[in-house]
């Protein structure tokens, strides 16, 4: 694989999620990376945590974002197909501590077209108060 804007080797892409994720003290975010490469063997992953966003405790590990682009995604072809083998990947940690998770799932050609046209993924929403069920920061 070629080191261009449009496609990275994987081991350059991961860098973010690897980040975080290699520390001890983020394992939601450590097992969620290590259980989508295992999946779907990526050539882009992004895992971002942003609880930050939200009314939780700092260093929380409730709300996430991942962008996942496989060659897996080309024979699932409808959105919601891939989203049920994100979150079916995910089960464990969406039956646990994660309550909220947004999947960005495309094929490499989707990505590259995206990244062509100069498409950026949407920035998710700052939190809108939620029901107040978890404590303060």
């Amino acid at each position: 694989q070629e080191d261009t804007p449009r496609h990275k080797p994987a081991t350059m892409i991961i860098r973010r999620a690897m980040s975080v994720a290699t520390s001890p003290s983020f394992p939601i975010t450590q097992s969620i990376t290590s259980k989508l490469k295992e999946a779907f063997d990526p050539v882009y992953l992004d895992v971002i945590n942003e609880s930050h966003m939200h009314n939780v405790p700092k260093n929380s590990e409730t709300h996430f974002k991942v962008v996942v682009v496989s060659e897996e995604f080309v024979k699932t072809k409808s959105l919601i197909a891939r989203h049920r083998l994100v979150n079916a990947t995910l089960q464990d940690e969406l039956t646990g501590s994660v309550h909220a998770l947004s999947i960005v799932a495309k094929t490499p050609s989707q990505w590259n077209d995206m990244q062509a046209k100069g498409d950026k993924i949407m920035s998710s929403p700052s939190c809108r108060g939620g029901d107040g069920s978890l404590p303060s920061r």
